[in-house]
């Protein structure tokens, strides 16, 4: 069998302006963030005994004659890029540009980007469409090819035969994420990535579980999320099921980041606390290894004990989705929680000492107005939350809001464009215009960011000068692009 060689690529800009944000996958990047879903893809590559190469042409810039030679040197067989909607443009863009200096290269493109987009990214027959989950389909296609056998019956996958797009049927979710090995963050060693949440480094990413049970009608929590829930929504309707890691192998992993010197854990996890046993173990092993560490959780999974164990445990940063302080708004967007159930946890969390980032979303529902937005600021400005995120919501295709706001005619051309969420609107309300939630997102970010209290808090709390730094420039692109 002939043993490929694999080149993962996130490519360079091409049209210059802020490269996209792949793993949350709906923003541009702020500071850099090692994409562990693609680490992890790369990782069942690299153990089925296939040759693996990482370029991040972001981090570490190429010129495209510099990514040519890269190509050629290797001696490429199949290069790989995980697409997100932000980022779909460019890398069909990268995708053409590559066939047309190697046209038998196989590429891959995996991710929700390519997903939804998979007629526009289907531009030659030697591009294959990865759908939903990719360890497996990956896996199979490459040990197919590399025997010279017909991939043409894999699950997971759309292609173009005689010009035309075939997309097969659905691949079955992997029910075991032990079997999968630990993503290789050794293919991004020389990028030094900072959480400026956490303010401590080395730092890494980590994921325990995937997806989420809740209804909220806007959401895309991460892109391997979304990526799973348009393939399955596509067949069936519904949302994926959650699948999980078992305890011992996210101990495992704790102590492995411990011995290779890593000092700072984001979970990217959708919802990272499920019940208190689980936390309880998890928060032991962050605690014995002295991680500092984040995680994404709702404000109905935080009890009193909860925050305990997450203050105990070394937790510096919860994202809590709030969206809005207004309960008619959190009812019509199925958000399951009360504005009373926001404050408790809130409480909680301060009693026990765990910093909160506040996660504002304007724009959910036709009841918001101007008043709103700005009563739901005030609000959480008056809590004193460690730090504030604002967004504008987007209609993201497959969502139960992208279908609402089509019918009703909300979108501005009245069809969704990858956007920016932490600056741009493609919503026009009847009473509210795009242009006005672009202003209340600034003006409520920049009176946030530069209080005198989020500026006091924030540098009491830095450790070195150059995690001040990376802070400072992350935030100046927040704010300013």
């Amino acid at each position: 069998m002939n043993m490929l060689k694999t080149l993962f690529l996130v490519p360079p800009v091409v049209e210059g302006g802020h490269p996209a944000e792949r793993s949350s996958g709906c923003t541009r990047v702020v500071y850099p963030t090692p994409n562990i879903y693609e680490l992890q893809v790369a990782a069942c590559v690299r153990e089925s005994g296939f040759d693996v190469t990482y370029l991040d042409c972001v981090n570490h810039p190429l010129t495209m004659d510099e990514l040519r030679n890269q190509i050629e040197t290797r001696q490429t067989d199949v290069v790989l890029m995980w697409t997100v909607n932000l980022s779909v443009a460019n890398d069909i863009h990268i995708c053409q540009w590559i066939h047309s200096h190697f046209p038998d290269i196989w590429v891959m493109m995996l991710g929700p980007g390519a997903g939804w987009f998979s007629s526009d990214c289907l531009t030659d027959e030697h591009t294959i469409v990865v759908h939903g989950e990719p360890e497996l389909t990956v896996i199979e296609f490459l040990t197919i090819v590399a025997e010279s056998k017909d991939w043409k019956s894999i699950l997971g996958i759309s292609y173009l035969e005689d010009g035309k797009a075939v997309r097969n049927g659905m691949r079955p979710l992997m029910k075991d994420l032990d079997s999968l090995p630990v993503p290789a963050r050794d293919l991004v060693a020389d990028t030094d990535y900072r959480n400026p949440k956490l303010k401590v480094s080395p730092y890494t990413t980590m994921v325990t579980s995937r997806n989420c049970p809740f209804h909220c009608i806007y959401c895309v929590p991460s892109s391997l999320t979304f990526a799973r829930e348009i393939e399955n929504r596509h067949y069936t309707g519904k949302k994926p099921p959650i699948a999980f890691r078992s305890e011992e192998k996210v101990r495992e992993e704790i102590a492995l980041l411990h011995a290779q010197g890593y000092r700072a854990i984001g979970f990217v996890d959708d919802n990272f606390i499920w019940n208190e046993q689980r936390t309880r173990a998890i928060c032991d092993a962050l605690r014995h290894n002295q991680m500092a560490w984040s995680c994404q959780a709702r404000v109905d999974a935080i009890t009193e004990p909860v925050a305990r164990m997450l203050g105990e445990s070394g937790c510096q940063a919860v994202d809590l989705g709030v969206e809005s302080f207004n309960d008619e708004i959190l009812q019509f967007i199925h958000k399951g929680i009360t504005s009373q159930q926001i404050y408790q946890a809130i409480g909680w969390l301060k009693k026990y000492h765990v910093p909160v980032k506040l996660n504002i979303l304007i724009g959910t529902s036709p009841l918001e107005t101007p008043e709103t937005i700005r009563d739901t600021i005030r609000k959480a400005k008056k809590l004193q939350a460690d730090q504030l995120m604002i967004n504008i919501v987007s209609p993201f295709p497959g969502t139960e809001f992208y279908t609402m706001a089509r019918e009703n005619g909300w979108i501005v051309g009245n069809e969704y464009k990858p956007t920016d969420v932490q600056r741009e609107s493609i919503l026009n309300y009847p009473h509210m215009s795009a242009r006005k939630m672009e202003s209340l997102l600034f003006w409520g970010n920049l009176g946030y960011y530069l209080s005198p209290r989020f500026v006091w808090t924030q540098l009491r709390r830095f450790r070195s000068w150059k995690d001040f730094t990376h802070a400072l420039r992350a935030l100046k692109i927040k704010l300013f692009g």
